[in-house]
């Protein structure tokens, strides 16, 4: 039982300590002059639910959580959000070209309606991101439709 004691200890003392390894979360911008939602003039449920369920990975409008300042918690949330926005970036989407739009489209289609987005582990800690049977298909549908106007 001592031991036990030991290791907790040591888990606590390497707790405050990886504390003090800075990471630099990646940065936030209020500029929307190319965000999807402005440049393409999204009204009604797609705009709410991009924003709910996929504009803190995909986007420079991130809302960090007070854990996300915590090691070791911050390192992974650190890591998710710069390959979310490697991916696919809603926020600078005018700035993508016409093939690229529509394979980002076609994307988000697939990734929806396999379930793979929003990830898991993210729904499971912020349970109003995961997605409806319902808010699925608008986002299926929606995806759908842009693309094939972004093909005439």
């Amino acid at each position: 039982m001592k031991w036990v004691k030991s290791l907790l200890v040591l888990m606590a003392i390497l707790l405050v300590i990886i504390q003090f390894i800075p990471v630099k979360l990646p940065s936030n911008s209020t500029d929307s002059r190319n965000d999807l939602i402005s440049a393409e003039k999204l009204v009604g449920e797609v705009p709410t639910i991009l924003r709910t369920s996929c504009y803190d990975c995909h986007s420079n409008q991130t809302h960090y959580p007070w854990y996300a300042h915590v090691a070791p918690v911050s390192w992974l949330v650190s890591s998710d959000v710069e390959e979310g926005r490697q991916k696919l970036n809603l926020s600078e989407w005018s700035q993508y070209n016409k093939r690229r739009k529509i394979s980002k489209l076609g994307d988000i289609k697939e990734q929806v309606e396999t379930g793979e987005m929003p990830m898991s582990i993210y729904t499971f800690i912020h349970r109003k991101t995961k997605l409806t049977g319902e808010q699925k298909q608008i986002i299926i549908k929606w995806s759908e439709s842009m693309a094939n106007k972004l093909l005439q």
